[in-house]
């Protein structure tokens, strides 16, 4: 587990463009019941790649002419709860941290894990975002 103080600043990067930190797993499931909304979830964490290229990448993605009805984020080793039911969601693929999961209707339609992530520009990040955005939002 992650300080809170530590991971703080990290949150607030996505809260505040309009993410919703989701905490426990009630609320991720909550997030994802409704059949009529697609949702970003954005599975956060403290490593480099989230803060060079998926935090920027989603960022720039929400600013797109086509988003989701729902930006949501839980916080990898900080969330366990939350963490560990959308990733039940994100099923077959396995444990990603950082990764980014797009649902429509409650069903996983696009997914990007780590080693999408590591090495690869924001900008491009965002691109593949968009892209499903303009497919499934």
């Amino acid at each position: 587990m992650y300080p809170a103080e530590l991971v703080a600043p990290m949150k607030e990067e996505l809260t505040s463009v309009g993410f919703q930190d989701l905490t426990n797993a009630s609320e991720v499931d909550a997030a994802l019941s409704n059949a009529d909304e697609t949702v970003l979830v954005m599975v956060n964490s403290v490593c480099g790649c989230a803060a060079a290229n998926a935090r920027p990448a989603v960022t720039m993605a929400s600013k797109h002419s086509k988003v989701p009805t729902r930006l949501t984020t839980v916080f990898a080793g900080v969330d366990q709860d939350a963490v560990a039911q959308a990733r039940k969601h994100m099923l077959p693929y396995p444990p990603s941290s950082p990764s980014i999961a797009l649902f429509k209707g409650g069903k996983l339609v696009h997914f990007i894990e780590r080693h999408h992530i590591e090495g690869r520009p924001a900008e491009m990040i965002a691109e593949n975002l968009t892209a499903a955005f303009d497919q499934h939002c």
